[in-house]
């Protein structure tokens, strides 16, 4: 039969530990245990609510996304969260505000938002929207008014990954939640992440970064990069190995009239140039023009 798995349980208790500020009597304004919800009546078929053994044909929760065909189990995948209000760090929270940021945290593809699909939900009470990942659907049914539904992928599911943090972070942003970072190590962390994404390779910029450390931006296969790249780097380090290793087997290690030629043939005549000391790079210069006279 369709169960609850222990990372939704985990999110459950998560928000009932800090929302449900009165937990020894049912009040309205705090989230009672029989708001947050995971598995679906018994009556209930089809959708995230259910496992596999209530999907139904066509099921838009399963068949709509490959991450929900391979997650498939008897776990529900979702969650729904009613209605409730608090005081913290002078403001008032409440579902609405909740909802909203939740939103705004998977429309900007937050990292700990990602195992999320969907979110149904009302900005204030009076209409019903729906933010779907796939872009399929906008829309919800009224009961939605009091209460935010959301889907997770079933392979997230499925593997029990943690799905807590999303949820941490926003109690931390309200102040109900602890956090053991300070405002710089959070704008730390958020530069590296954002510098991190535009230079690994994964968009249109880190990609013409990565082509052009490999000496690859150009379209024509025939051109010679002009400067030094990766690539003509790595090049030259293993022509380098290459007679060193040789010098080294040919047992010539103590004579130095010899490797010093066989180094040197390996290098550029700039590079030579740079690995020159600025101490004596006017007394090379003058000895070869004295030699060049001669």
């Amino acid at each position: 039969m369709t169960r609850a798995p222990e990372n939704l349980l985990a999110v459950r208790r998560l928000l009932l530990d800090h929302l449900n500020v009165d937990p020894d009597r049912v009040r309205s304004e705090d989230l009672e245990p029989a708001e947050v919800g995971i598995v679906g009546s018994a009556s209930h078929r089809g959708g995230y609510h259910t496992g596999s053994d209530r999907v139904i044909t066509n099921d838009y929760s399963v068949v709509e996304s490959p991450r929900d065909r391979a997650g498939l189990t008897l776990n529900a995948s979702a969650l729904d969260v009613g209605m409730f209000q608090v005081r913290s760090a002078g403001s008032t929270h409440n579902l609405f505000t909740f909802s909203i940021w939740c939103v705004q945290q998977c429309a900007a593809n937050t990292p700990d938002s990602r195992d999320i699909r969907e979110i149904i939900y009302s900005p204030d009470g009076r209409v019903v929207r729906r933010w779907d990942r796939l872009g399929r659907r906008s829309s919800g049914d009224s009961s939605h008014l009091w209460h935010t539904h959301f889907s997770f992928f079933r392979d997230s599911t499925k593997a029990n990954r943690d799905l807590t943090p999303l949820f941490r972070r926003y109690l931390s942003t309200i102040g109900l939640l602890e956090d053991d970072m300070t405002p710089e190590e959070h704008a730390w962390l958020e530069t590296v992440h954002r510098n991190l994404t535009v230079l690994d390779g994964r968009n249109p910029i880190g990609q013409i970064y990565t082509r052009m450390a490999m000496g690859e931006d150009h379209t024509d296969p025939s051109y010679v990069v002009p400067h030094p790249s990766l690539r003509t780097i790595g090049a030259q380090l293993s022509a380098l190995q290459t007679t060193v290793a040789s010098l080294l087997a040919s047992g010539l290690t103590e004579d130095e009239s010899s490797v010093v030629p066989g180094v040197l043939a390996g290098l550029s005549p700039e590079e030579i140039a740079a690995a020159i000391p600025p101490t004596v790079a006017r007394q090379v210069a003058d000895e070869l023009s004295r030699r060049l006279v001669a």
